[in-house]
């Protein structure tokens, strides 16, 4: 069985985490081993690209788990790049990129990601508060956190998907067995 399979039966955090690695997982799989033209390949009337998802769901998993989670300023890359949370930044300039930093920026942000995860769960679960406040001054948990990246890459996933097909024709709903990033 491959890392990014959900449990059988296992614990929420285990069906959880286990959820948003196979969407992680299918996301990077769609994105896999494309060129800069590939990357900014657009379909219709839509200007969304394979490397601006790239892009946005890399900053977007630092802003969730050091910005929300933690309560940190965002860090390198981010600090330094332009980027103010404006989410059209990270579409727009994807463009500029080069397909190994963008890889490099998803993959470098995921990481990041998962030893904030996995150092969360060690120290007290899913229901602990994240630093984020709703204005009524509620605190969104870890749980709450976890579900709205599964619900993103859920969506840009499906984005994704369609783009992928267009470029090359791949399809599937996952990766195959085995299967690695070449890029």
């Amino acid at each position: 069985m491959d890392s990014w399979e959900p449990p059988i039966a296992g614990t929420d955090a285990e069906h959880l985490i286990g959820a948003l690695e196979r969407l992680r997982m299918t996301f990077r799989w769609k994105a896999d081993g494309l060129d800069a033209a590939q990357l900014q390949h657009t379909i219709g009337a839509s200007s969304l690209t394979i490397g601006g998802l790239l892009k946005h769901l890399a900053v977007q998993e630092d802003n969730m788990f050091t910005v929300k989670f933690r309560g940190e300023p965002i860090g390198p890359p981010w600090d330094t790049s332009g980027w103010n949370g404006n989410k059209a930044w990270e579409f727009d300039s994807a463009a500029a990129d080069s397909p190994e930093t963008l890889y490099r920026l998803w993959d470098d942000a995921v990481a990041r990601a998962r030893r904030t995860v996995a150092e969360a769960l060690a120290d007290g679960g899913l229901d602990q508060p994240a630093a984020i406040t709703w204005p009524d001054g509620r605190h969104a948990s870890l749980r709450r956190l976890v579900c709205d990246r599964i619900e993103e890459y859920g969506r840009h996933t499906g984005h994704t998907d369609l783009l992928r097909e267009a470029i090359d024709g791949r399809v599937g709903e996952g990766p195959p067995y085995g299967w690695r990033p070449v890029s």
